[in-house]
């Protein structure tokens, strides 16, 4: 068959054929192939890894697990001069078992669910030939509607001795924890990562090429988690932009440039935690007429490829205009599917959406920032505090706490950001806020059970 020609009944018949395709096992193309099987839909799906998807397998859940002996650590070191007679040791080698009792189990139960619907499976990535016809496995099969959901994958590095740097997949199976480590970029992946080793007690630098580290943050709140993260053995290089890497005996040496000047720093393991992009490149997704941007697959209000209107793209991959967050994904596929499902178009519209740095403390935030009030001419008022003396803090004998909301002309809640131990829960109570449009007035009289980190929200608006 000539890929160039278009498909007809003739041309491929003997090919096996799908209502629905889904490239991609995470949340997002799973509520997509689930929801379509149960309307009778013949669905297939395929991955290229291990099934379930990034987050359950090698990003949220293993790291949360590994994250908690940290948050211990750091609990415990806060409350040893106040009665805590020792501060806890980790056994890395059995909480890495611990964690594998989460990893191990979700690619069979994924597939168990998947089987269950009748749904097809492919292991191996597929790629397009033209539209309406890809080739997975050595096999080609054509489908009336193809839906991308492969997230995203580590940036390629391009410089010498870019192969000596591992990933976050490395860090998260690490069997023993090396002495010191190198990771590069200061967004989520490696401040979660330095906290977790150095309370370990590893030395960590991290190398940013900012002038601040989690650049969609509070520039403020951010630099004071640096502080508190220096505070536990972490070094900072900011304004700094590694131009290579070499082997040394024991150890990779990275160098760098800051301030027109070259200069280097080693350690016994190093990391790429430079940022996430696209997994799309084994798609040859030009053969399909689709568009795509630095930021994924071109979508449209629908979800829906705006090249392509046999496509579309959820979760991570689609350059949606949305965070790439896990829960979020799991909203696009169910909307996803359900104009698969009803024949219907209708647009997609984005809920108030947290995200959380699970460093210790917590770094969270929802809502409009400052800077983009500012951008879109809303008029709004600031309410920003360091709280070390009020009482959920205190009796944890720590003075990491810190808030700021912004607050809209009419008592409205337009956002808020909050660095405290519990942030990553107080910052679901102001989405919830958010998004059933609470004013400042109906939050504060809402009545909240104390002493709790909700009940000082109260106070933060």
């Amino acid at each position: 068959m000539n890929p160039s020609l278009p498909l007809s009944k003739s041309n491929t018949m003997g090919f096996e054929h799908y209502d629905i395709f889904v490239i991609g096992t995470g949340s997002a193309g799973r509520k997509v192939a689930v929801s379509c099987a149960k309307e009778g839909m013949k669905v297939a799906i395929a991955d290229n890894r291990e099934y379930g998807g990034t987050c359950a397998n090698r990003g949220c859940d293993p790291k949360k697990v590994l994250l908690n002996a940290s948050e211990i650590i750091a609990r415990t070191t806060d409350l040893a001069a106040v009665g805590i007679t020792e501060v806890p040791k980790i056994d890395w080698q059995a909480l890495q078992k611990f964690k594998e009792k989460f990893v191990s189990a979700m690619p069979i139960k994924t597939e168990e669910s998947l089987e269950e619907v009748g749904i097809k499976m492919y292991h191996q990535s597929p790629e397009f030939l033209e539209d309406g016809l890809l080739i997975v496995e050595g096999k080609k099969v054509t489908y009336d509607k193809v839906v991308i959901a492969t997230g995203l994958i580590p940036r390629p590095l391009h410089f010498k001795g870019a192969e000596l740097f591992k990933i976050s997949d490395d860090f998260l199976d690490l069997p023993e924890l090396p002495d010191s480590m190198i990771f590069i970029g200061g967004g989520y992946i490696a401040m979660e990562f330095a906290h977790i080793a150095a309370r370990c007690g590893v030395d960590v630098t991290i190398i940013e090429r900012g002038k601040s580290i989690l650049k969609h943050f509070d520039e403020n709140i951010a630099a004071y988690l640096q502080k508190i993260s220096e505070d536990i053995g972490v070094k900072f290089i900011l304004n700094a932009s590694v131009t290579g890497a070499e082997m040394l005996q024991k150890n990779t040496r990275v160098y760098y440039e800051q301030n027109g000047k070259e200069k280097d720093v080693k350690a016994m393991m190093v990391f790429n935690t430079s940022g996430r992009v696209p997994s799309i490149e084994m798609l040859s997704l030009e053969k399909a007429n689709i568009t795509t941007t630095p930021k994924g697959i071109k979508v449209n209000k629908f979800l829906q490829s705006t090249s392509n209107p046999n496509v579309y793209a959820c979760g991570d991959v689609a350059d949606s205009g949305a965070l790439p967050l896990t829960p979020l994904s799991s909203k696009e596929g169910s909307h996803v599917a359900k104009q698969l499902t009803s024949g219907k178009h209708e647009e997609y519209t984005f809920a108030a959406i947290p995200t959380s740095v699970y460093t210790t403390p917590q770094l969270a935030t929802v809502g409009l920032t400052e800077e983009q009030a500012k951008e879109q001419d809303i008029e709004y008022k600031v309410l920003s505090e360091h709280v070390p003396d009020w009482f959920s803090v205190k009796r944890l004998n720590s003075r990491d706490y810190c808030y700021k909301t912004l607050k809209g002309p009419n008592d409205e809640i337009l956002g808020a950001e909050i660095l405290a131990p519990e942030a990553s829960e107080m910052i679901n109570l102001f989405a919830m806020a958010i998004q059933q449009k609470l004013t400042c007035t109906q939050f504060r009289q809402t009545i909240f059970a104390y002493p709790t980190f909700a009940s000082d929200m109260q106070s933060m608006v």
